[in-house]
């Protein structure tokens, strides 16, 4: 028999000024839930958040340590939509995030594949908040 391969994308690393202005932003601006904080000395720490309920990746949150990792803290994707936050009650979480301050570039919009809104971290970079239609999921 044939070994099932069996894969998934545990983490994804976000780089941010400021682990602390980070953690506060995800976990009362967004609702997520701060999986992990652990130092490992030198003024490193590994901290982990993840929506609510997710089983799936989560975000690891890496202080930028030079001015090269600095110069990408809120850009990077050079100015693309980063990351896709899925929801299963799009307005809910969009009236939640709007209400605790969340900056949204535009208005809630329907479009082929479900309701979606684009969305900035605490230093700009770009996500979506997507509610996929029952077809798309």
């Amino acid at each position: 028999m044939a070994e099932i391969v069996r894969q998934q994308i545990g983490c994804i690393t976000l780089v941010v000024e400021n682990y602390d202005d980070a953690i506060a932003f995800y976990t009362k601006k967004l609702g997520f839930t701060l999986v992990e904080d652990t130092d490992l000395g030198a003024g490193k720490r590994w901290v982990l958040v993840a929506p609510p309920n997710s089983g799936g990746t989560k975000l690891l949150l890496a202080q930028a340590g030079n001015s090269e990792q600095a110069q990408f803290v809120g850009n990077q994707t050079g100015g693309r939509v980063f990351l896709f936050l899925e929801t299963n009650n799009f307005r809910r979480d969009y009236e939640r995030m709007k209400a605790n301050g969340v900056v949204f570039s535009e208005e809630p919009r329907v479009e082929a594949y479900g309701t979606v809104v684009v969305f900035q971290d605490l230093y700009g970079n770009k996500w979506d908040l997507l509610e996929l239609n029952q077809a798309m999921k």
